[in-house]
């Protein structure tokens, strides 16, 4: 259905973000204990693979797809140990996290969307806020990771049994499938192992 009003795109998006944020229970954002308790953990996690073999075979891989989005071989790598880390920390699959940051920045780490969302994983800036630490920068390849992940991951906990609406809570579309199925369609594109 159309709007009969003449709405422009980016104030369309901030005005259905600020909407979501209103309208949403206490449970999903901001004055949430848990992803509060979630988000202060994440931030002091130490760094690590478990498996060096597969890290280097899942790196080069992955490397050879990221290259249409990021020229620089060192960032790509260093990009991809980062989300590999972040991804496997919370149990998601590091393609998923590939293709949400697709979606979200283009793998521009110092994209602000029109909501003020910032880096990678377009990261509201209120979290930093909820957990104490307004000290750390959203435009870190490290922070933003690693909140970004934490997010989806407590969304993903959420929609136990449906992504999209678990993509949907993290990009404050809930109940809109547009976003879910950019998402999806980048992750088969670009992300899944052929």
């Amino acid at each position: 259905m159309r709007c009969p009003l003449r709405i422009s795109r980016p104030l369309l998006q901030a005005s259905l973000i600020l909407l979501a944020l209103c309208a949403s229970p206490p449970a999903q954002g901001i004055g949430d204990p848990e992803l509060r308790r979630l988000l202060k953990e994440a931030v002091e996690a130490r760094l690590g693979f478990e498996d060096r073999f597969d890290a280097q075979v899942w790196l080069l891989d992955m490397s050879r797809r990221l290259e249409k989005f990021v020229d620089d071989p060192k960032t790509r790598i260093e990009m991809l140990q980062r989300v590999h880390y972040e991804a496997r920390r919370v149990d998601i699959e590091p393609e998923l996290v590939l293709a949400v940051i697709e979606i979200e920045s283009a793998f521009d780490e110092y994209a602000i969307s029109v909501s003020g969302a910032r880096g990678l994983m377009q990261v509201m800036p209120f979290w930093l806020d909820e957990i104490g630490i307004s000290d750390q920068n959203l435009f870190k390849i490290n922070t933003n990771l690693r909140m970004g992940c934490t997010i989806l991951r407590y969304y993903i906990d959420m929609e136990p049994h449906d992504l999209g609406r678990a993509l949907a809570r993290y990009n404050g579309s809930l109940g809109k499938t547009v976003y879910p199925n950019k998402v999806i369609a980048a992750l088969h594109r670009n992300w899944f192992k052929q």
